[in-house]
């Protein structure tokens, strides 16, 4: 299986990028966790990418806060997907983050998830893989099954109370 690659521009992005790395355990994908900033480390995090695909990535998820350049960084040097993480910071609430992430020029795409969306960013990384493998693809729809049943079981009991 492809592993995840996993790139934080500041070591305090951590708390945020610890939930892709929760929803990636459970879905058993394997991945690899580094700092890496676009401004401070731009060789590092170039390096990286440009060889992410040999080195045996099928994804990568880039979590910045404030200009937020890391995930744009990232895949201009890369062809394999890049999900970006928009990390909310203590000035503008992380607008700042997520406009920089999102608006992104044609030709590099980068997949963007809600400030802070770390978990979404490791499901959209693990659908990415699941699409050339089943197991994965399984473990996907039993997930989806299992939060289904969670809201009609939610919704059973509201009824019960509510709807007389």
């Amino acid at each position: 299986m492809k592993k995840i690659g996993i790139v934080m521009g500041s070591d305090s992005d951590l708390p945020v990028v610890e939930k892709a790395m929760t929803t990636l355990d459970e879905y058993g994908v394997p991945y690899e966790v580094h700092v890496f900033s676009a401004h401070r480390t731009p060789e590092q995090a170039k390096d990286f990418s440009a060889n992410a695909r040999k080195n045996g990535f099928g994804a990568i998820i880039a979590a910045a806060g404030k200009a937020a350049h890391l995930a744009g960084a990232i895949a201009a040097n890369t062809t394999l997907p890049v999900v970006g993480i928009p990390v909310k910071s203590s000035t503008l609430d992380g607008l700042d983050a997520l406009l920089s992430t999102v608006q992104m020029p044609a030709g590099i795409p980068v997949a963007t998830v809600a400030i802070d969306g770390a978990a979404n960013a490791a499901l959209l990384c693990v659908e990415i893989l699941a699409a050339s493998d089943d197991e994965l693809a399984e473990k996907l729809d039993s997930a989806r099954a299992k939060a289904a049943q969670t809201v009609l079981e939610k919704n059973a009991k509201i009824e019960e109370k509510y709807n007389k």
